[in-house]
């Protein structure tokens, strides 16, 4: 057929017709894909879940793959680097009630993709139990403490290393004696049923490392401050710690969890601001439980003289704080020399006797009692459900029997589908599964591995297989997934909240290893898996492990990222050898910085 001119006319191709509508079509449904993840979620969901589908090379027989990446080294002045605790951002927020000591991690265009060095003459960590007493001065190079507590004995500098003698501002003559007078007053400490314990203003953590030999497990709290690298210390030292602070935010963990909560002259003020502080020890105390106060203004009769004030002031500071504590039901438990107790009210009868119009009021609904991650904290205190009679302190089962009767809670658990059944379930196949981690990695359940995190855990029974080993555990539990941490604490076990698109609290060079079950595979579609491994990568120690299972379509990926981090990774068959998850195990290597700069 032609035109009027007599030129032939190009007919339609049929096929690059329906080519060019396919294409099209799947245009307009990327378009709005990506319309659909832009219109929902926070801004850093957003740019980490385009940039992921962009820069995500196509899938090639079942595994994703990944380009190969090499990171730079940070500068040296990075070597203590805590990205959401950093120092240098000080400056940007307020120093009312000490705002600018929680947790402000940077945007996502502000994050480093480095590795951070260890400090100059760094060495492998002593081993526990020798590491209680005594660290490698050069892997953790603060002065500060040893020039300003050096009359408390919190740590004394000899050649090398960095000594522990165990003394505190509350305890100069050792943390050993200080217990001892405790288990007097708290018989309760010695016969297992109290278990775990949070310390507030910990120091160098002399306290939960005594406690330990004791059958008791504590987390050791303190901020990123001017008492330089307390956290730092602790876990140098083989004791459980992490960076925090009671300011503005609740602290990371679910209501009536902790058996103990103890302050040794820890500067935090107990009635200041409405005793808002107080409140949130009242929220994560379990029914039953035990506050231990040191210090100021317990035994001011005696000590008014030292603490630069009048025995009138601290008289008045001391009926404050013993009416704040009646008016939330707690009630003097004990009391010798500088030490007080009080315990937290084992049923609600006395909340139910409280007017309405008392201060502090009770929390009403609106606040979820176990939230715990950036909520906002709220000049009310949390009464506990009466449901929960049996994570009562003195109905629990004593330890070590806890750790596998199953806590109530696991029904009720926020989010969680549990049972007794499933808890069960999970506790054979965890022991399953450590028999067979222990012949891929000998190490484990050696002295050269004490601290260890399970990045996300269930019902902790990660943790309970390891129990008999020389470490402990820090069990993590998504603040995005269901709440088990409950169950963890009921356990006897400890733990914390954490989104793992953000750094943990803790410095870096601080975990022997790290376990990983399908964490990438639950959080790729939030968090960017480079910098998840960079956060790892940062909290490891050298020579540490990775040990991570996880699907088959993210191991290879995994590994080319490792490997862009120095790391040394090999994959290994699961305890079952099915084809569509695989066992990652990796070390980091020791290095030394090249670099002199800041990056």
């Amino acid at each position: 057929m032609k035109h009027k001119d007599g030129k032939p006319i190009n007919q339609p191709n049929k096929n690059r017709v329906v080519t060019f509508t396919v294409t099209l079509i799947a245009l307009c449904g990327f378009s709005f894909y990506l319309g659909g993840i832009f219109c929902s979620g926070k801004d850093g969901v957003v740019v980490n879940t385009i940039q992921k589908t962009l820069d995500t090379p196509k899938q090639t027989s079942g595994s994703l793959l990944m380009r190969p990446i090499s990171f730079p080294e940070c500068g040296l002045d990075y070597q203590d680097f805590t990205p959401c605790t950093d120092p240098k951002r000080w400056r940007k927020y307020g120093t009312y009630r000490l705002t600018f000591l929680e947790r402000h991690c940077p945007p996502i265009l502000e994050r480093k993709e480095c590795l951070v060095p260890p400090p100059d003459g760094y060495k492998p960590p002593i081993r526990w139990p020798k590491s209680r007493d005594e660290c490698w001065y050069r892997n953790v190079p603060y002065d500060w403490i040893n020039k300003e507590k050096s009359n408390q004995h919190w740590l004394i500098k000899e050649g090398e290393k960095f000594l522990f003698p165990g003394g505190g501002t509350m305890f100069p003559n050792g943390v050993g004696e200080y217990v001892d007078m405790m288990q007097e007053l708290i018989p309760e400490m010695k016969d297992g049923t109290v278990r775990t314990a949070i310390d507030t203003g910990c120091g160098v953590a002399s306290w939960g490392g005594d406690l330990l030999d004791r059958g008791v497990l504590t987390v050791s709290l303190a901020p990123r401050d001017n008492h330089e690298a307390q956290v730092q210390f602790a876990l140098e030292r083989g004791i459980p710690a992490v960076l925090g602070v009671i300011s503005t935010q609740r602290l990371p963990f679910p209501s009536n969890s902790f058996d103990m909560a103890h302050c040794s002259r820890c500067l935090i003020p107990w009635t200041e601001f409405g005793g808002i502080y107080l409140m949130e020890i009242h929220r994560i105390l379990r029914p039953g439980g035990f506050w231990v106060l040191s210090g100021p203004p317990v035994n001011y009769e005696h000590r008014w003289r030292g603490w630069n004030t009048t025995v009138a002031e601290q008289k008045s500071d001391y009926d404050k704080l013993q009416n704040l504590l009646t008016s939330m039901c707690f009630t003097l438990y004990n009391k010798k020399d500088d030490i007080a107790v009080w315990q937290k009210a084992r049923d609600n009868s006395c909340y139910d006797k409280l007017p309405k119009e008392s201060y502090p009021p009770k929390c009403d609904d609106s606040l979820e009692p176990d939230a715990g991650w950036y909520t906002p904290l709220r000049a009310c205190f949390v009464v506990p459900d009466p449901k929960n009679k049996k994570s009562v302190l003195t109905y629990l089962p004593k330890w070590p029997e806890r750790l596998h009767a199953t806590p109530e809670r696991i029904t009720t658990a926020h989010g969680a589908s549990g049972s007794i059944s499933t808890f069960h379930h999970d506790d054979s196949k965890w022991k399953k599964r450590i028999q067979h981690y222990k012949k891929l990695l000998p190490e484990l359940g050696t002295d050269k591995i004490r601290n260890v995190m399970d990045m996300n855990t269930v019902y902790g029974a990660f943790a309970a297989a390891l129990i008999n080993d020389p470490l402990w555990v820090m069990n993590v539990v998504s603040s995005y997934g269901p709440n088990t941490l409950p169950v963890i604490y009921d356990r006897g076990l400890i733990g914390i909240f954490h989104d793992w698109c953000e750094a943990f609290s803790t410095y870096p060079r601080t975990y022997d290893l790290l376990h990983v079950d399908g964490l990438f595979t639950a959080e790729s579609h939030r968090c960017e898996m480079k910098y998840m491994l960079l956060e790892m990568d940062r909290v490891l120690r050298p020579g540490g492990h990775a040990l991570i299972r996880e699907s088959t379509y993210f191991v290879d990926a995994i590994a080319t990222i490792g490997k862009g981090m120095r790391w040394i990774c090999r994959k290994e068959k699961t305890e079952y050898g099915v084809d569509k998850e695989k066992i990652l195990i990796c070390q980091k290597k020791l290095w030394h910085s090249s670099n002199k700069g800041s990056r």
